[in-house]
């Protein structure tokens, strides 16, 4: 993974403060873990309220901290006033998510001036064992000059 250097010295509580905002992350019960320059980390223990029929992790729950933890990571690198929104993802499921706790690592690959390209990682955790069982690519926009989309 490449370093990077944040434009925004506070960008860590931005993103904190911007996750907090989510409500789709505190109806799942996902943990904003860490946030450095370019990379992000979210998990979210097992319950059956983000479980399918088999007793795994939901796929769709997988998509959505992958998202997070991807937009989170770009987002690390905007100015202090931007916004960003996910304008498309890739995801690969590749393994069941059979265990106790999600665990989403998000980073960038590319930033740009609009456009930022992302990757997530996605592994579940099984009696202290984890599967990568998840695999993102996303391409996030800066939004800039809208102030109901910063943040």
């Amino acid at each position: 993974m490449t370093d990077f250097t944040a434009k925004d010295p506070n960008f860590e509580a931005r993103v904190r403060k911007s996750f907090e905002a989510q409500g789709i992350m505190g109806h799942l019960g996902a943990r904003l873990v860490s946030v450095t320059p370019g990379a992000c980390e979210i998990d979210l223990p097992y319950s059956d309220a983000v479980s399918q029929q088999h007793g795994f992790f939901h796929g769709g729950v997988i998509g959505t901290i992958a998202d997070s933890a991807g937009g989170y990571a770009g987002f690390s690198l905007m100015d202090a006033d931007d916004g960003v929104l996910t304008v498309e993802y890739k995801i690969n499921l590749m393994a069941p998510a059979s265990g106790e706790l999600l665990i989403a690592r998000g980073q960038v690959w590319r930033p740009g001036r609009t456009l930022t390209v992302t990757m997530a990682e996605v592994s579940v955790v099984n009696d202290g064992k984890e599967t990568v069982c998840a695999a993102m690519q996303q391409t996030l926009m800066r939004i800039v000059g809208r102030a109901d989309v910063s943040g």
